[in-house]
């Protein structure tokens, strides 16, 4: 509030004004609010109450009287056997959905159409629209038409087409499934059937005929579907009987021409393959015995041994003579090494010996590692040899089963097609033997009696539904209208929704004065009355004015608004009268060059005003007018006043204030709406203080919020924003968050 005292608030300050009422209804709802926004728009909620409630009367006093009948239906679960043999159509089995389904066929058009067909009621003229009595306009039209020639309802309707006919029988099925309900009892297996006609007597005979031609549906269901089995059967055994005897026919031929008159199979090649089998695993497994063997011996002459450790060689005698031998060889050359040196000629046989004796040991291990390539190769081919052996035998088998796998298919197939044969024989036995003996799936647990009292209209309902949709449509007008309530209606709006001082609100004349005063204009009546609550509305708003800005004198006040027609001459005028009255020095100055409302209030027309002053032409006491009613002072706007030169931005306006602001307590500028004429935001950036004015419940929030957003743009300061036009009497039953809410308790205070 300090930042909007002080003239410095930004147009983001102002959005958030506007926020500000968001954001406190966020936290919590104030009931007195609800009850006042509701008040406000109560007549409108009694008058959408009252006229729903009426339709709702009438509808339900005019509408025809509807008797329902019920039937009710259960789903046998018992089952007579007769015969111990399988139905061609099975019985219903007793769960949720088997019972709705049901309840779906009794809702089919097939069903309705069976009714239809049962009690002729194609020829019924509830149900079929065109034998129906014609109403006042279809008679008037019938008539009419007869003049000129057309044929009678009667004679057109006997030389209707199929299609037409068809689209009538339509229509009556239709009428008749629209007053067809069928529901579950419950959880139970019960389906109550329940038809609606304007005579009781005809919904019972209905309602009993809709379950007696359910019940015979199904058994017509089970005879088509017996007899359907029954033909299909018959038709299939003689070519099952045929299929048979060929098949037969080709085994015997079979065996005789291939002499498989026992089909014991190849016996021995099935021994002979499992022979080879195990053999093939044996060599296999000494391929890979000797593949190791010689792995691991290439293995380690590659990891630098010299072969003496590998395994072939350390088992091998004449190895382990070669190696006692060096042994013995190094122990004589050890002992020459002591003796002589190392060019004796014993020393160096010796060596050479030795040297003799490694080359024999390595050329053993040569011929090991030779001999365990050998065994490898020999072992693969051996595999291999096996290998082959084993297809051989393997396709000798195939060959000799070939015939016996063409004996077992046509047995196979022999067999099967005598099986399906057999199989069908009995069913069709079965079928014949129960035919004539199904029963229906379904009973009638109680017929449907003629009801007394009619189904509809059932009028509390009706009533009760009726207010609660009257209730609810209320309120939902009341929601609509407050949320297109665009004005502003409490000083609380103002503040919440602006983020601007609320300085006052200016009643409407006639909501506050007294009969024999309505006559009176705003601005006389604060003359007549000056201790008048509208006088003291007007005092209020100047004492608002003039302590809006602390530590600042305000002289110079602007008085504008978003819009025309927001009574801002009016309340410039009184706030005028109302300081003069009060001792001030005024002086009330007529801006709005387009519309001079000041002359028209005042009802003068001056040959020298504003402009004139302002152009030099006329010095400022000769145009200054004394309104001596208040002894306030007018400059006024001449007839001819009207000029586009900027005359409220020019150094002479300037001047006019300063000259104003030495000689008097008081300057008020009255001015155009800012929205609409641009020379208020200059006069506004010149004065002391700007008052916003809107129009109680009328001024659009977006107009005000874009019309402060140009004079905060414009660099004026706006002191506050007053209402004008406040009805207080209404203001008073719904303005809840502002003083004219308790207006009832203090009217009584102000002298008349």
């Amino acid at each position: 509030m300090l930042n909007t005292l002080s003239g410095n608030r930004t147009p983001e300050a102002v959005a958030d004004g506007l926020n500000q009422g968001d954001a406190d209804a966020a936290e919590g709802v104030d009931l007195h609010r609800v009850i006042a926004l509701f008040r406000r728009r109560l007549p409108l909620f009694v008058a959408v109450v009252m006229v729903v409630m009426v339709a709702s009367i009438v509808v339900t006093t005019r509408a025809t009287p509807l008797f329902t009948a019920s039937t009710s239906l259960t789903i046998d679960t018992r089952s007579q056997n007769v015969v111990d043999a399988e139905a061609v159509l099975s019985g219903l089995s007793p769960d949720a959905g088997v019972v709705d389904t049901e309840i779906e066929i009794m809702k089919s058009r097939r069903l309705a159409e069976r009714v239809v067909d049962a009690l002729d009621l194609d020829e019924d003229p509830e149900f079929n629209p065109a034998l129906a009595e014609p109403g006042p306009v279809q008679s008037v039209i019938g008539g009419v038409g007869a003049l000129f020639g057309a044929s009678a309802p009667d004679a057109a309707r006997d030389r209707m087409s199929a299609l037409d006919r068809q689209r009538e029988r339509d229509a009556v099925v239709n009428a008749v499934l629209k007053r067809l309900s069928v529901k579950r009892s419950g959880l139970t297996f019960v389906m109550v059937l329940g038809f609606t006609s304007k005579d009781p007597e005809k919904a019972a005979r209905i309602a009993n005929t809709y379950a007696e031609r359910y019940l015979l549906e199904q058994l017509e269901a089970k005879f088509d579907a017996t007899r359907q089995a029954n033909g299909w059967l018959n038709t299939r055994l003689a070519d099952l009987r045929a299929e048979v005897q060929e098949a037969e026919a080709a085994v015997e031929q079979y065996r005789a021409a291939n002499n498989l008159l026992s089909a014991s199979g190849a016996t021995l090649t099935e021994q002979e393959i499992s022979a080879y089998n195990q053999q093939l695993a044996t060599v296999r497994a000494t391929q890979a015995e000797a593949e190791a063997r010689l792995r691991t011996a290439r293995a380690q002459l590659a990891a630098g041994s010299n072969g003496e450790d590998v395994g072939e060689a350390l088992g091998s005698s004449v190895v382990q003579q070669l190696r006692a031998r060096r042994a013995e060889v190094s122990g004589r050359v050890a002992e020459l090494s002591g003796r002589y040196g190392p060019r004796h000629p014993d020393m160096v046989r010796a060596e050479r010996e030795l040297a003799d004796i490694d080359a024999q040991i390595q050329a053993e291990i040569r011929r090991i590692i030779s001999n365990l390539e050998a065994q490898v190769q020999v072992a693969r081919e051996r595999t291999g040899s096996m290998a082959g052996s084993l297809g051989s035998a393997r396709g000798a088998l195939a060959a000799n089963n070939a015939a016996g796998v063409r004996l077992n298919e046509l047995e196979r197939n022999a067999e099967s097609v005598r099986t399906l044969y057999e199989s069908f024989l009995n069913r069709f036995q079965e079928t014949t033997s129960t035919e004539g003996l199904q029963e229906s799936d379904a009973r009638i647990v109680s017929p449907a009696a003629i009801p007394n009292r009619p189904s509809s209209p059932n009028v509390p309902l009706n009533l009760a539904i009726g207010l609660g949709v009257a209730l609810a449509l209320g309120v939902a007008a009341v929601v609509l209208a407050i949320m297109l309530d665009t004005g502003v209606i409490t000083a609380e709006d103002v503040e919440h929704k602006f983020g601007l001082p609320h300085l006052g609100s200016v009643p409407l004349l006639a909501s506050v004065v007294d009969p024999d005063d309505r006559d009176d204009t705003p601005a006389d009546h604060v003359v007549k009355r000056p201790l008048s609550s509208f006088a003291e509305a007007v005092r209020a708003l100047r004492a608002s004015i003039l302590f809006s800005r602390i530590g600042h004198q305000v002289r110079v006040i602007t008085l504008t608004s978003a819009l025309p027609a927001e009574g801002k001459t009016n309340t410039a005028l009184c706030l005028a009268r109302v300081s003069a009255q009060s001792g001030l020095k005024v002086a009330l100055i007529d801006c709005d060059l387009r519309r001079r409302n000041v002359n028209r209030l005042l009802a003068v027309e001056p040959e020298h005003g504003l402009v004139e002053v302002l152009n030099g032409s006329v010095s400022l006491d000769g145009a200054l007018m004394l309104d001596e009613p208040s002894g306030a002072w007018v400059l006024p706007l001449a007839k001819n006043s009207f000029t586009p030169r900027d005359v409220f931005g020019s150094p002479e306006m300037d001047r006019l204030l300063a000259t104003l602001r030495q000689n008097f307590d008081l300057v008020i500028l009255d001015t155009a709406p800012v929205l609409a004429v641009s020379d208020t935001r200059l006069i506004a950036a010149k004065s002391d203080a700007v008052v916003f004015l809107a129009r109680w419940r009328a001024t659009p929030e977006k107009a005000i919020a874009a019309a402060l957003k140009v004079l905060e743009q414009a660099g004026a300061h706006v002191a506050g924003v007053g209402l004008t036009q406040v009805d207080m009497k209404a203001q008073a039953r719904y303005g809840y968050g502002d003083a004219g809410y308790y207006y009832a308790s203090y009217k009584k205070y102000y002298a008349a």
